[in-house]
């Protein structure tokens, strides 16, 4: 019987291993898939603005109170200057740790994969969509709002994404 009873351990562990395999990969590929659909908002962002003729500007890095020069150019993502999309369409938080050498000598925040969901876990007004995000900026620099036959009504908040060149 205890070798029965180890048996049965041993399978257990194997299948609730298995399932916590199962389980990862699933969740990153729903991450690839949703970084993939982030990624190709953000190349129609970055098409639409370069039409629009809005220039990219440099980019700088929030590095604890202060600001620190970075190699980047592109476009901010939101009014506090926490995101942005650089020229070549990668996605860039620009909130870095460091200091005063930092502050002096710049940084180079690293590309990351953009989420579908800005702020997602972020209090109340904080949170939001990529795409209203991008249709909101897109607005800020001229294009977009009201524009293009979509309206000024509720429906422009669950726009799929920047509107298309044309």
């Amino acid at each position: 019987m205890p070798e029965g009873a180890s048996g049965e351990r041993e399978r257990w562990r194997r299948e609730r291993t298995e399932t916590a395999a199962a389980h990862a990969a699933a969740a990153e590929r729903a991450r690839a898939a949703e970084a993939a659909e982030a990624h190709r908002l953000l190349e129609l962002f970055v098409a639409e603005v370069r039409r629009l003729g809005a220039a990219p500007v440099p980019l700088r890095a929030r590095v604890g109170a202060g600001r620190a020069r970075t190699p980047l150019r592109g476009w901010y993502l939101r009014r506090d200057e926490s995101l942005a999309v650089t020229v070549d369409g990668t996605f860039h938080v620009l909130t870095v740790s460091g200091g005063l050498r930092e502050r002096l000598l710049g940084v180079d925040p690293p590309a990351s994969d953009p989420p579908l969901h800005v702020g997602r876990g972020a209090r109340d007004g904080e949170s939001v969509e990529l795409a209203e995000l991008l249709h909101r900026r897109l607005a800020d620099l001229g294009g977009g709002a009201g524009g293009g036959g979509a309206g000024g009504g509720a429906g422009t908040s669950r726009r799929a994404g920047p509107p298309a060149a044309g």
